[in-house]
């Protein structure tokens, strides 16, 4: 009895320390898991426990190493001194194993390619696995290793994934397509031939990665798709989201290739098929897919089929920040062209406090674009709002926003030349150098065209140019931005001529020479470009009254200033000044020189002519702030960034008239022919090759080759030859009894069950 009790409790005390041993075994991953941010990259010796790791027997020891080291490698470190040992377990038969050794091996491979080649067969012979994940993630590894002298073993490989069953496999193969291609291009036409086999893959699932290889690789050989175009338009609607972008857009550049241009009358048929094909798209999830059938739709259909893009793009507007910030900058091209495809949608475009700077450059951009007689006094109020952002730079474009409201839309003219005006009078800087230089740009405009709609409405509204001019002037010491001083500066010089001797000086408006005055007393202080406009101003009030002596020792004075200023730029326009002014016989504080300068001789210019150089000697008038069009269209880099980028490209223009239909016929296209109605000789087709012979009906005691009745084809000639036999032979009271007789095994059946019962 104490024998057996012995017994039950040594196997009691080792089943104990099994479960503890299980236990701990099973609650490893737990522990590993809650610090594996830390376990996986804290150093162990030099790496000693890493290899014991990897040459173990154990596939817990090996997964642990291998995900060190793969957290290793995201972190950026350089774990290349394991290469040996991860190369022996990528045969290893678990698969968390051999996917982070593929990791591995691809990271590392071009560094070690000897070592890499070890590996070679192993990935041809995962290339036979029965798994296909096994199969595709060999051709991928395969495909990956950077070593030239493999190219042919790739290319044998990609040829035979491609024509595997599983189209997981195929969509791998069409990838690893342009990896090989930049491996070694001697590769070409083999893989030239691959993509025409995988083009007529039937599978949506591969379909999109072919399109990937064909861009890559064989982008000019759109003649490869003349066979596969409608087909492959039918089956858009069934490829992955990320493979129908770039099938798309293999579509659209076939289009505009090989098709003739889209006329709203005559509409081609596979332009139209195309079109069709995509729309349903336009319900995608995926932004991306939306905007590729937006792109597909502008640039392949015509002006009617255009307004079928809108609705989907003002659905992708409250999806995320990064997606608005590219349907934004989509709309903006399009509204370029057609501005009337959004304007009663404005208020989709209106900013918001939590707008990105770019997205609330490019609304406002578009709120002036669809800006209109309908819509233009929300979007004015809009714009007037928005110059108390607290972003300069949106400040700024909303009030270029408002100039270029005046312009385009005389009915607001008033509204925008008060509201500038208004704006003035702010204690912002951003806000008053914008409303400067708007002023500018509208005070140019209106007197260079002051027979337009916009100078009439200017004048009504009683905001005549020297009115605008001398409200900037009395205003002088109130702006402080140096660019909105030199403009206020230039607008003074340039429409300070007066016909009015009693108003001031002669031929002087009255508040120039004060504007003058202000500016010279602080004239060491200005910057570069308001010293050069002061420099101007004095010289023009000079040409304009060279007999007023106020005028000539203040204009004296700023030349002495700028002669000795420490900017080469001031020094040489004073310089030039002085010597246009040498011949009106100005006083001598004005044209004063050195007493070592020798005299240069040279023309002297009468006042007139320096009159015709100072004041009409002006380029046109410039709006610098056109938006800029870089050429780049909808899809490209460059149409977010707003300069040309690496990688855009123009799509090809329309054919006149495109290439023959009939290249792009096939079976498929082929409509099926119409189910029978009746049970009639007509409606049998002609028997096609390796079906059975049809059942020929002959007389009793012939035979289907001889005898004087002659062979039946089909039942009606049996009947009219019956009628015939009964007509001639109706004196014989016993009649002649016929049979039926199949010439074939398989149909004597049915043809006694099918023989009319009135002939037997």
């Amino acid at each position: 009895m104490s024998v057996s009790l012995n017994t039950i409790s040594e196997n009691a005390q080792r089943l104990g320390m099994r479960l503890q041993e299980s236990f701990s075994e099973h609650t490893r991953e737990l522990t590993i898991a809650k610090g594996s941010s830390s376990l996986y990259l804290e150093p162990d010796d030099k790496g000693k426990n890493l290899r014991k790791q990897l040459d173990s027997s154990s596939d817990r020891e090996k997964l642990d190493a291998m995900k060190r080291l793969v957290a290793l490698i995201s972190k950026g470190r350089n774990v290349s001194e394991y290469f040996a040992q991860v190369v022996k377990n990528v045969a290893s038969q678990n698969l968390e194993i051999r996917k982070l050794v593929y990791i591995y091996l691809l990271r590392y491979a071009e560094h070690e390619p000897d070592l890499a080649l070890l590996s070679i067969n192993t990935f041809q012979k995962d290339l036979t696995d029965s798994n296909p994940l096994i199969r595709a993630m060999a051709l991928r590894v395969l495909s990956g290793i950077k070593v030239p002298m493999i190219g042919s073993i790739v290319v044998l490989a990609i040829k035979k994934c491609g024509a595997d069953m599983s189209p997981y496999v195929r969509k791998a193969a069409a990838l690893a397509i342009p990896k090989c291609y930049d491996l070694d291009t001697t590769h070409l036409p083999a893989l030239i031939d691959i993509i025409s086999a995988l083009l007529r893959d039937r599978s949506p699932l591969s379909i999109g990665s072919v399109a990937v290889a064909f861009e890559a690789v064989c982008p000019t050989r759109l003649d490869m798709l003349h066979q596969q175009y409608r087909r492959l338009c039918r089956i858009l609607v069934d490829v992955d989201e990320w493979g129908q972008i770039d099938l798309l857009n293999l579509l659209l550049r076939y289009a505009r290739t090989m098709l003739p241009r889209p006329i709203e009358e005559e509409l081609d048929v596979d332009v139209k098929f195309l079109l069709s094909s995509a729309e349903p798209l336009f319900q995608s999830r995926n932004p991306a897919v939306v905007l590729a059938v937006t792109r597909v739709f502008y640039y392949a259909g015509p002006p009617s089929y255009h307004s079928r893009t809108v609705q989907p793009m003002l659905r992708l507007l409250h999806t995320s920040k990064e997606v608005e910030r590219v349907v934004v900058a989509y709309v903006l091209a399009v509204a370029r062209k057609a501005p009337n495809l959004f304007s009663p949608f404005y208020s989709q475009f209106l900013l918001r406090t939590d707008n990105l700077r770019q997205v609330k450059q490019d609304k406002i951009r578009v709120l002036v674009l669809l800006a209109n007689s309908d819509t233009h006094q929300p979007i004015l109020r809009e714009f007037i709002d928005y110059a108390d952002d607290p972003d300069d730079e949106v400040v700024s474009d909303a009030i270029r926003a408002i100039g270029k409201c005046a312009q385009l839309i005389p009915e607001c003219t008033q509204q925008c030349l008060t509201a500038l005006i208004t704006m003035i009078k702010s204690q912002s800087d951003a806000v008053v150098s914008g409303a400067v230089v708007v002023l500018k740009y509208l005070v140019q405009a209106q007197l260079s065209a002051s027979s337009s709609s916009f100078a009439a409405v200017a004048a009504a509204a009683q905001q005549s140019p020297l009115t605008i001019i001398s409200h900037l002037a009395r205003r002088i010491d109130d702006i402080r931005h140096a660019q909105a001083r030199a403009c206020a500066l230039w607008l003074v010089g340039q429409y300070s001529a007066s016909n009015d001797p009693s108003a001031g000086p002669e031929g002087i408006v009255e508040w120039a020479p004060d504007v003058l005055r202000k500016s010279a007393k602080g004239f060491s202080a200005e910057p570069p470009m308001v010293k050069l406009q002061i420099i101007s101003l004095a010289a023009k009030l000079l040409v304009l009254c060279p007999t007023d002596h106020t005028l000539s020792l203040i204009s004296g004075y700023v030349f002495s200033l700028a002669k000795y200023d420490l900017n080469y730029d001031v020094r040489d326009r004073a310089r030039m000044m002085t010597s246009l002014l040498s011949g009106l016989g100005l006083s001598e504080a004005v044209t004063r020189k050195d007493p070592d300068q020798e005299d240069r001789g040279g023309v002297i210019l009468r006042r007139e002519q320096v009159r015709l150089v100072l004041f009409d000697g002006k380029v046109g008038v410039v709006d610098s702030e056109v938006d800029q069009d870089l050429n780049v269209g909808l899809g490209s880099l460059g149409m977010i960034t707003n300069r040309p980028m690496h990688g855009d490209y123009t799509l090809p223009d329309w054919l006149e008239r495109g290439v023959e239909p009939s290249l792009r016929d096939t079976e498929d296209d082929t409509p099926a022919p119409p189910p029978p109605t009746a049970f009639s000789s007509s409606q049998f087709p002609s028997r096609p090759k390796g079906v059975a012979s049809p059942v020929v009906l002959t007389p009793a005691g012939g035979s289907p080759s001889g005898g004087s009745k002659g062979q039946y084809t089909d039942l009606d000639k049996f009947y009219e030859e019956e009628e015939e036999e009964d007509g001639s032979d109706g004196d014989d009271p016993e009649g002649e009894e016929e049979s039926t007789e199949d010439v074939s095994e398989e149909g004597e059946e049915d043809s006694e069950s099918d023989e009319p019962q009135g002939h037997r």
